[in-house]
């Protein structure tokens, strides 16, 4: 399960998988759902290239219109966060965790109705399934 991160308003959760592999599998049950992806960032990749070192890290950026349309109506600022990101990466330990903004946090910071929290609440469910399935 989700815990909040020592970072405020952002959530984590510690998978099972490697970053490519729980990637594939978020961005797999996003797709299944008819969210959207738009991007891909392969930070460590983007790093080797540049002659640097990095452990894997990547981020995800996907959306859904019809969930994030009614955000940046009430309160146009909401685009600056989204559509919403998750970053995966591996730890010192080898281990690999995914983050993300806390969908309650992203509502109260642009002053929208806490019920539009729900427009972004939906992906956290799968965002748990895919650091965890077998």
């Amino acid at each position: 399960m989700s815990t909040p991160s020592p970072v405020p308003d952002l959530m984590r959760i510690r998978c099972q998988h490697s970053v490519e592999a729980t990637l594939e599998r978020l961005e797999s049950l996003l797709t299944e759902r008819g969210v959207m992806i738009f991007a891909r960032i392969d930070f460590s990749g983007d790093a080797a290239r540049a002659g640097l070192s990095m452990r894997p890290e990547r981020l995800l950026v996907f959306g859904n219109p019809r969930a994030g349309t009614p955000l940046m109506q009430s309160a146009p600022t909401a685009g600056i966060d989204l559509p919403l990101k998750v970053v995966a990466w591996e730890d010192a330990e080898g281990a690999t965790w995914l983050a993300w903004n806390d969908p309650k946090s992203i509502v109260r910071r642009h002053g929208l109705d806490a019920a539009l929290s729900a427009n972004l609440a939906a992906v956290t469910p799968l965002i748990e399934r895919a650091a965890s399935e077998a």
